[in-house]
């Protein structure tokens, strides 16, 4: 069923190749100042795509199975290119930032898997507030680390440390949707775990 939602949802997926090309060049700026507003609008069809749905009652199962892919192939996508890239490195750590990233991917897969388990026998398991708030934190991140790369003139001193703003936030918020990943993955396998002999 091809509605507006589901297109919308589409749409994101098949921008990602797009997207990933763009941020393929860490030294070229416009590349990712262009990739910066494709990410931004796919985060906006993101929104909409769900928002157009239960406002026009046309709630579908292909978009409740589209629309969680959609946004794992996105967020897996930009990840792998930043840290392929070197994007995903800063202060104080290095390239020890990757391991954020890798906790998220992580995190998606088993969850996907769990998922996959538990509809097999019909046990669905809600979206919490707090993994709500972990893709918020993770959209932002991956945006504030694109758009680092895009302005690289918008830097700081912090003490001897010259630091770019949007890179330092993106880290910054990376290894918070890290955690927040850990405690909501966490809560999703125990209630998983209550569903298995």
């Amino acid at each position: 069923m091809l509605t507006l939602p589901n297109l919308l949802t589409l749409s994101r997926i098949v921008t990602v190749p797009l997207l990933a090309g763009l941020l393929w060049w860490p030294g070229w700026h416009t590349g990712y100042a262009i990739g910066f507003a494709v990410y931004a609008l796919m985060g906006v069809t993101d929104y909409y795509d769900g928002y157009l749905a239960r406002a026009q009652g046309t709630v579908s199962k292909l978009g409740i199975f589209l629309d969680p892919i959609a946004d794992k192939i996105m967020v897996a996508a930009v990840i792998l290119v930043l840290s392929a890239q070197g994007v995903l490195s800063g202060p104080f750590v290095g390239d020890l930032h990757v391991i954020a990233g890798l906790i998220i991917l992580l995190r998606e897969i088993a969850v996907s898997g769990l998922r996959e388990f538990l509809g097999g026998i019909q046990v669905s398991v809600p979206v919490s507030k707090l993994a709500k708030w972990k893709t918020t934190f993770q959209f932002l991140s991956l945006g504030a680390l694109i758009l680092g790369q895009a302005a690289p003139s918008w830097t700081v001193m912090i003490g001897s440390l010259d630091a770019n703003v949007p890179h330092t936030v993106g880290l910054i918020t990376l290894w918070t949707a890290a955690a927040l990943t850990v405690i909501t993955g966490w809560d999703y396998l125990r209630a998983g775990l209550k569903h298995m002999d």
